[in-house]
């Protein structure tokens, strides 16, 4: 038998300036699930997503999914693209083992947590505070010459990572500290600033965007301490749980998440198209 995409619409065009289509997953002509593939919003035209990918119940287990997933990479290839990624949700086990089977490699995984009924209490000499206006001024101009490197590192044209570097920072940080649902603040120990911290308020949750132990004053449990401050300052919004995201080869940070009860609720998988 033989394992085909079958297009179901010609090519789209999105509204975030995206190309994507969508295909029947078919077996010798007939339909066993469906898949969507699209270009991706953030690394641009050179990189394919697999936005979708679903197989029948009563046709699982049989390569459907793995043929399908191939299929898509020969298309992705045809549009030129270098590179393909998907993102998984966490309790998806069998999805995640396929695609790491198929040469997947993981870049990154969002994470969260339930918040405890009572709030942390910050290590002894460590206290947290809003951070003032210079320091903000400061702050931003490093975060987003740090948020630029990431993209760029991660195959973004630099000119395309500065706007969209600018783009999100005017979208999520439109009136700098004054900023509605934005927590900006500075840890210090023995009077010392040792870091800084970026959270964001959504409704119930709260995101953690930045979290920077100072460079001189790193490996002495002051990110530990940032991630408490975290959990206080979200705490006192009345939300009931935090999230963040980390990059796979972060080891310590991943660690450090994993000791203090973060959990993964999604991972974000690329893989080369040679």
């Amino acid at each position: 038998m033989t394992t085909t995409l079958r297009p179901t619409e010609p090519l789209q065009r999105d509204a975030d300036g995206t190309r994507s289509r969508h295909y029947q997953v078919c077996v010798n002509s007939r339909p066993v699930g469906e898949l969507r593939l699209g270009t991706h919003p953030v690394y641009g035209e050179g990189v394919a997503r697999i936005r979708d990918l679903r197989i029948d119940e009563e046709d699982r287990g049989r390569g459907r999914g793995t043929v399908a997933a191939l299929a898509a990479e020969e298309v992705a290839r045809g549009w030129g693209c270098g590179r393909i990624e998907v993102s998984i949700p966490a309790p998806a086990e069998r999805a995640l083992a396929l695609a790491t089977a198929l040469g997947y490699v993981e870049r990154n995984r969002n994470m969260e947590k339930e918040l405890p009924a009572e709030p942390p209490t910050l290590p002894a000499g460590s206290a947290g505070r809003r951070m003032t206006g210079p320091e903000f001024t400061t702050w931003e101009a490093h975060t987003q010459a740090g948020y630029v490197r990431t993209l760029v590192e991660r195959g973004v044209p630099e000119a395309q990572a500065r706007a969209k570097t600018e783009a999100d920072h005017a979208a999520t940080l439109a009136e700098g500290l004054a900023t509605r649902d934005a927590v900006l603040s500075v840890l210090e120990a023995d009077g010392a600033v040792v870091g800084t911290l970026w959270v964001a308020l959504r409704g119930e949750s709260a995101y953690v965007y930045d979290v920077e132990v100072v460079a001189e004053h790193r490996r002495h449990g002051h990110g530990r301490s940032l991630m408490l401050l975290a959990e206080a300052e979200s705490h006192a919004a009345g939300v009931a749980r935090l999230g963040l995201n980390v990059f796979a080869g972060n080891t310590p940070a991943v660690r450090l998440y994993e000791s203090l009860g973060y959990r993964a609720t999604e991972f974000h998988l690329y893989k080369p198209l040679l």
